[in-house]
This record gives structure tokens, C-alpha cells and sequence, in this order.
């Protein structure tokens, strides 16, 4: 996600509203405090329903505050949005709770410091519209060989360890070693370098299938990132990870030219026979993209996820289950925080005409 630098979520009232008639009565629990779930709120409790927001993180804020870098959104502005839901909109904030289905909650990353599980159906039962703002908590991985095992993790799994050893959730910080190779090309990738940096690593390498045309990041963060140290190379995939006695000592790569474009539009990666070379790594970092994380395994209570995990919903974000909508990125995937921001307003707003009329839109 690309980051903003003011943060208002209940921008619709400058006022907690008085008593709606009908209305004070009703609640909604919102699953995710991240951009989506936090500008609903913001929506709902301005139009006088009690709202609820369950987040398994010790604060609200998602990924926003538990992944990318301050240089990119300042955590206050984030903080002093949040706490004015919270102290002049009593906003319920429900934190280190992760809400799933009635079976074995999945696990997924940034789990560390959840201390409950509230069952899905539970709040299906207990509130009068649910709203499931969960976001992208797993990551892609390579599948390779040498892939398991110390030395290797997800962009998403070292910046929220980072995070919450910052924040003082955590004792120890992610150790990297001199020497860090972060494969991929977009923002995740651009944060996991910038932060590896910033931690001492002597030699962060960028490795990308692609080149910089085409890294989903831009060309100019790419550069930035450039000027301040990181080694770029381009048209490569890896192959496999490279270990003695089970430490990483490098990762094996494999040279790319460009084909014909692919369902993305882009240049196709076609690998050349013959080419790997090996690449002296201490720690390997995978910024391949993150995957929704739908509070529910398979169909639950009618809802459906398609087989990237996305939840299904029509034009208004409503759910297969009448009681249940869905916004952010566990519907588009990995988004801008604009995109989910909005997102969270237009199923709130269904929300609402759903609940003032009881019209299923």
C-alpha cells in the first residue's frame, strides 16, 4: 500500500451524533482495523450505530502501522485518527482478538500478539451487520528448494517483526547478517530493502524477474533506493537457495529475457537455459506479493472466496450471507490505501441503507 500523510476516518461528522431514534441500538462489528475497517467506522458512528472493531494487533491500524516504514506514513497521523474514533466517537476498539470460522483458526502472519478467537458466526449472531475488512496477511512463496528453514522469510514477516520489536511488543529485532537479497520489485520490496538498511545490513541486493520499466514499484522508488546504497539487478529468478549445514549462504539465480506480454500486460520472464550464478546471501527476503486473509476456511455460512482467497461480493460489497459485507483489500487483493479507504466507505454506506430500510443492496 502507498502511503498518505493525514489520517481522519470519521471525516463525515465533526461531532458524535446525538441519539437516532431506532437506531442507537444497533451494532456493527467491523473484522480489521486496517484502512477499510477504520474508515467504515468512521462512516457508521457518524450516522449514530454502535460500531465495533475487532483487530488481533495490541492497536488498530493494520498494516499501516505494522509493516510500512514511517518515512512513508507517519505513524502519529494514523494514531491521532484512530484515537478520535476511539475517545470522542466511542468507537469499540475489541484488539488482539482475531475473529475466524467455528473450526482451527488459521495461521496467519502477524498472529504473534493475538491473545483470544472470537467465532465468525458468533458476531454474525450477536450484531446486526458484520463487515470483514481482513486484509493480506500471507505471503507468496518462491517454492523452491532451500526455500524452509532459518535465514529466509516473507518482506511482510520482517517488517512486522521489526514493527513490533519497535513498538516494544517484542525483545529481539529480525537479525539479517551483512549480506541481504530481497526478491521482487514492488513496494513490498522496496520497504524490505529500506528497512535492512536502516538496520546495519553491509549489502542489500534488489533481484528481479522483470526490469525496472516493469517493477510494480516505479522506477522512481526504485532509483531513490539506488541512490542510498541498494544494488539493483534485473532479469533474473531464482532457482533455489544455497545452504551449508543448514545456514543460507546464498541463493542461485537464473537469467531472464523478455517475451511476448502476459495476462498482466507486461513482458512475459522466459528463463535461459544455462545461465544461474549464485548470489553470496546471509538472509533472503521474498517480496513476491501477500494474499487476502478471509476470516473463514473454504464456504462458511454461504460466503465464498475464489482461489486467490478474495471474498466475493457484488457492487454494494455485500456478501453471499445477508448480514455480511466485505471491503479492502481481502476483495481486490493488494491495494492503495486510497482504494481500501474508499472501499470501506461504500460498503458502510450499503451498511446503512441496509439497516435504515432493511433492503438488501
Amino acid at each position: 500500500m502507498k502511503g498518505v500523510y493525514e489520517l481522519r476516518f470519521a471525516f463525515m461528522c465533526k461531532e458524535p451524533p446525538s441519539v437516532v431514534p431506532g437506531r442507537g441500538k444497533l451494532k456493527v462489528a467491523i473484522v480489521g482495523g486496517g484502512p477499510a475497517g477504520l474508515s467504515a467506522a468512521g462512516f457508521l458512528v457518524c450516522q449514530g450505530y454502535d460500531v465495533y472493531v475487532f483487530d488481533k494487533q495490541p492497536i488498530a491500524g493494520g498494516l499501516m502501522l505494522f509493516a510500512i516504514p514511517e518515512e512513508r506514513i507517519p505513524p502519529e497521523s494514523v494514531l491521532e485518527g484512530i484515537e478520535e474514533l476511539r475517545d470522542k466517537f466511542n468507537v469499540n476498539f475489541m484488539v488482539k482478538t482475531k475473529v475466524f470460522g467455528d473450526a482451527k483458526p488459521r495461521e496467519d502472519e502477524g498472529d504473534n500478539l493475538a491473545e483470544r478467537v472470537v467465532s465468525l458466526k458468533e458476531l454474525v449472531d450477536n450484531y446486526d451487520a458484520v463487515l470483514l475488512t481482513t486484509g493480506t496477511w500471507r505471503s507468496r512463496k518462491l517454492n523452491c528448494p532451500g526455500e524452509e528453514g532459518s535465514g529466509v522469510m516473507s518482506a511482510l514477516e520482517f517488517l512486522y517483526e521489526l514493527r513490533i520489536y519497535e513498538k516494544g511488543y517484542a525483545s529481539h529485532k529480525p537479525h539479517l547478517g551483512n549480506r541481504v537479497v530481497v526478491i521482487g520489485g514492488g513496494l513490498s520490496a522496496v520497504d524490505a530493502a529500506l528497512e535492512a538498511l536502516r538496520l546495519g545490513a553491509k549489502e542489500v541486493v534488489m533481484a528481479y524477474r522483470r526490469t525496472i520499466k516493469q517493477a510494480p514499484a516505479g522506477v522512481y522508488e526504485i532509483k531513490k533506493l539506488i541512490n542510498r546504497g541498494v544494488k539493483w539487478i534485473e532479469l533474473v529468478s531464482p532457482t533455489k537457495i544455497v545452504r551449508e549445514n543448514g545456514e543460507v549462504k546464498g541463493i542461485e539465480l537464473q537469467k531472464m529475457k523478455l517475451g511476448e506480454p502476459d495476462e498482466s500486460g507486461r513482458p512475459r520472464p522466459i528463463p535461459i537455459p544455462g545461465s544461474e550464478f549464485v548470489l553470496e546471501a546471509d538472509t533472503i527476503i521474498e517480496a513476491i506479493g501477500e494474499i487476502p486473509t478471509p476470516p473463514f476456511e473454504d464456504e462458511y455460512l454461504g460466503l465464498k472466496a475464489d482461489r486467490r482467497g478474495r471474498i466475493q461480493v457484488n457492487e454494494h460489497f455485500r456478501t453471499t450471507h445477508p448480514k455480511i459485507w466485505a471491503a479492502g483489500d481481502v476483495v481486490t487483493g493488494p491495494s492503495m490505501i486510497g482504494s481500501a479507504v474508499r472501499q470501506g466507505l461504500y460498503a458502510a454506506k450499503s451498511i446503512h441503507i441496509y439497516l435504515t430500510s432493511k433492503k438488501l443492496v
